[in-house]
């Protein structure tokens, strides 16, 4: 899956042509995340609360 950026150890991929909706995976250390590109809501897995905020800022 390609890396589209990091920031803050926080890693971001994205898959072209992946299922629906459209999302993004974030991962900081052991925890990962699918979060929607259009609301920007978690759609799977988890990030801490600090995280997830650096991620949707």
């Amino acid at each position: 899956m390609p890396q589209i950026s990091s920031f803050f150890g926080i890693l971001i991929y994205m898959n072209y042509n992946d299922h629906n909706p459209s999302h993004f995976h974030a991962k900081y250390g052991e925890n990962s995340a699918v979060i929607s590109i259009e609301n920007l809501r978690v759609l799977e897995g988890n990030l801490s609360p600090k995280s997830l905020g650096i991620v949707v800022e």
